[in-house]
């Protein structure tokens, strides 16, 4: 079996499941820059590394989840069949590719997303310097692919894969719970069965938009109740309006009873600012859930024809988003956008995306 190291920044819990699916089809090494983020629950953890090798280098911490170790260098001395960047941004990563530059050592830069922007000069060139030193990209699809190759990526040298947090099993799982009795998930909720169920999952920063979608709540009336399902209860009285009986806050759930609230939802709302991926759009569709959220959304972009299955609305658009919603609620739309949302995530498992690496991988000449 091929000798893989794969350096990324912390053992997240849906990175954690790639890699063990992963680690069944090479010799695996993930080498993590620490141990956890600063802006995440508690809860938020990861589970066992069952297939492959784990090490954690516990690095200078540079931000909430980025770190500055030198211990890299150790396991880029090694040798390897084939090295890959999860997280080319951070200090650590910039020294290995800057090290493996140097040494002429090749390596993979695998990207979750990314948005072009207007970057000056001298950022536009760092970037680049980066980005371009590898000599095969992993892209999650084609809004990605720009991306790299603004940056210096060979557009002939982008492949991708279905970036995603679910197993088959969970997606199969997903679909078939879509048709249980709403008003009895509702009922163990404390939801009325007789509203529509807007739902959203989401940190409650600025760069979420949530205070977008609770404007847009105060367009309707008792008959549509607002779920927002994550963050703490002092994040959520900064932009809560008393008056605005409509809409309930949750806080933080696991990803075991998240899934009662995609169950009992009708629509699902993610109205960002600015995501890189947002796997919380792969994880509604896969309980057939028609999808708003903005042109600022890779994951969006990427899985929801407008229209078909979901809508995607410019940033900062309180009206589109609203007039989404109604769309969604028209007599027959809804049932109609969930078929098109299960048939469009089917494909994205975690299996799936690690048979694209290696597909990629074998295929290629690195």
């Amino acid at each position: 079996m091929k000798k893989v190291l794969f350096l990324t920044n912390i053992p997240s819990p849906y990175r954690v499941e790639f890699f063990n699916e992963l680690g069944k089809t090479c010799r695996l090494t993930v080498v993590f820059e620490g141990k956890k983020a600063l802006d995440r629950h508690e809860k938020w953890m990861s589970g066992p590394p069952d297939t492959f090798h784990c090490v954690i280098l516990n690095g200078l911490r540079a931000g909430s989840d980025q770190f500055l170790s030198f211990k890299i260098l150790k396991y880029l001395r090694k040798k390897w069949d084939y090295i890959i960047i999860g997280m080319y941004s951070t200090p650590t990563a910039m020294l290995a590719i800057e090290y493996m530059r140097i040494y002429n050592i090749k390596f993979i830069i695998s990207a979750d997303g990314g948005f072009i922007k207007d970057d000056g000069m001298l950022r536009y060139y760092i970037k680049k310097h980066f980005i371009s030193a590898a000599s095969l990209w992993f892209s999650s699809g084609n809004e990605t692919s720009r991306y790299l190759v603004h940056y210096g990526a060979d557009r002939n040298k982008c492949f991708l894969f279905p970036f995603t947090s679910l197993r088959n099993r969970e997606i199969e799982r997903n679909a078939k719970s879509v048709n249980e009795d709403k008003g009895r998930i509702r009922k163990y909720l404390g939801i009325s069965p007789d509203c529509k169920m807007v739902l959203t999952v989401s940190q409650i920063i600025e760069r979420k938009g949530i205070d977008l979608l609770v404007e847009a709540s105060k367009k309707f009336g008792e008959e549509v109740v607002f779920i927002i399902v994550g963050g703490e209860k002092a994040d959520w009285l900064n932009i809560k309006d008393d008056k605005n009986d409509n809409l309930r806050f949750e806080g933080f759930k696991t990803k075991e009873e998240i899934g009662d609230y995609y169950r009992a939802a009708d629509v699902f709302v993610l109205p960002t600012r600015e995501d890189i991926w947002g796997l919380v759009v792969n994880e509604a569709m896969s309980y057939g859930l028609p999808v708003i959220t903005t042109n600022r959304c890779v994951a969006g972009l990427e899985l929801i024809d407008n229209g078909i299955n979901g809508y995607i609305v410019e940033i900062n658009d309180i009206q589109a988003i609203e007039a989404a919603i109604r769309h969604v609620f028209i007599q027959n739309s809804k049932q109609e956008m969930s078929n098109k949302a299960l048939e469009k995530i089917r494909s994205y498992s975690i299996e799936n995306m690690v048979k694209a690496h290696m597909n990629i991988i074998e295929s290629s000449i690195v």
